[in-house]
């Protein structure tokens, strides 16, 4: 799959973004969970060393590699970290928005969008989900209408990540009534007139993740800024969610190496009743049931990943890989919690904090129920 060259660079882009973690993420990483929102200068020193959308032409300012496992190394390094809020605003830009950018664009707007995306300096959203509807994407009511060169955009969104600091928001709109062709995909420059954010959301978790309402009165967007041809964003948004998925899977598998990790150590040093509560029955079966379940999910999740470069990953795959994994995550996080007693339970212990965040992860990209109800379809039933 890969060439000893190939290999080498990867591992170097690693070691890079394990760097940038230690010295960009981790020193202000406390100060944006309490403010509940990354400062600028994050997306800013992420550009500058080379982590947003590495896949991007040459010609834009982009690493010109064209190889998901760049995506793939940043995914897992922050999943690995605990800094969950960072990576989604980060992953977000490189595995959510910049594909519509690179895939469903013309020359003239990549050269207006793609560079400052790249260095941070711009910073890109999506907004799907509205107040009335989630992970049903045919059921979406925002409108467009066409007037002249522009469309006139109404509606809301929520739960819009990146929602406060977003400059550009991929928007999926209605332009007809059919369910499924009635869809465009809209770029809407944050200093548009009519264009207004709601709160910044107040979650269980992923605090320094800025979280949104986003709200539509008016907003008229030139038609030079539509993605694709009027009509064409379902078929958009079906063919760039398992890319999203497959990213959210990848962080996911990580957390749960790191949290057993973290396990491990705090169970060989604690005791109980003069013996390390490691070595009890009840904790081995625990972490020996979890350690063999983390390693058959990272197999499923590197062959999905090299499915993705091969270009054969399915919407189904992703599905699968999604919900597996993230629901891996979770359960992972409540049964090794439990054997911190009472310590996993204070904000100190990375345990508590990698607890909270896991749970919106079964939630986002697509539910455990809709990944299942996807699978199911495939399967005739």
């Amino acid at each position: 799959m890969s060439t000893a060259g190939d290999a080498e660079e990867i591992a170097l882009f690693r070691e890079t973004v394990r760097h940038f973690i230690d010295t960009e993420v981790a020193p202000h990483d406390q100060e944006w969970e309490r403010a509940h929102i990354v400062d600028r200068s994050l997306f800013r020193a992420a550009g500058a060393a080379g982590l947003l959308v590495p896949n991007a032409p040459e010609r834009f300012g982009g690493g010109g590699a064209p190889d998901w496992r760049f995506n793939a190394v940043l995914d897992d390094e922050f999943g690995r970290s605990g800094y969950a809020g960072e990576a989604i605003g980060l992953a977000l830009v490189n595995d959510v928005v910049s594909p519509y950018l690179l895939e469903c664009t013309t020359e003239e707007q990549r050269e207006r969008w793609l560079p400052g995306l790249i260095t941070g300096e711009t910073i890109g959203a999506i907004a799907m989900t509205e107040p009335g509807t989630g992970s049903d994407l045919a059921g979406i009511a925002t409108r467009a209408t066409l007037e002249g060169d522009h469309y006139v955009l109404n509606g809301s969104k929520t739960f819009i990540s990146n929602g406060q600091n977003a400059d550009l928001v991929i928007v999926a709109a209605r332009t007809s009534p059919d369910r499924h062709r009635g869809l465009t995909l809209l770029v809407v420059d944050a200093n548009a007139e009519g264009f207004s954010r709601g709160r910044n959301l107040d979650k269980l978790g992923l605090l320094s993740q800025d979280t949104s309402e986003l709200h539509f009165a008016d907003v008229r967007v030139p038609v030079a800024d539509r993605l694709g041809d009027e009509g064409d964003g379902f078929l958009q948004l079906v063919r760039n969610l398992p890319q999203e998925r497959l990213s959210l899977a990848v962080m996911a598998v990580a957390a749960g190496e790191a949290i057993l990790a973290h396990t491990l150590e705090y169970v060989t040093e604690r005791k109980a009743f003069g013996t390390p509560i490691g070595s009890f029955q009840s904790s081995r079966f625990t972490l020996a049931e979890l350690a063999t379940e983390i390693s058959v999910a990272r197999v499923f999740v590197d062959d999905c990943v090299a499915r993705h470069l091969r270009g054969e990953l399915t919407a189904v795959t992703a599905a699968k890989a999604k919900w597996w994994t993230t629901e891996l995550q979770v359960r992972v996080a409540h049964r090794c919690l439990q054997l911190f007693g009472g310590y996993g339970y204070m904000r100190e212990y990375p345990i508590s904090r990698f607890y909270v965040d896991a749970r919106i992860q079964t939630i986002f990209g697509g539910t455990t129920e809709i990944m299942k109800e996807i699978i199911g379809r495939d399967l005739g039933v």
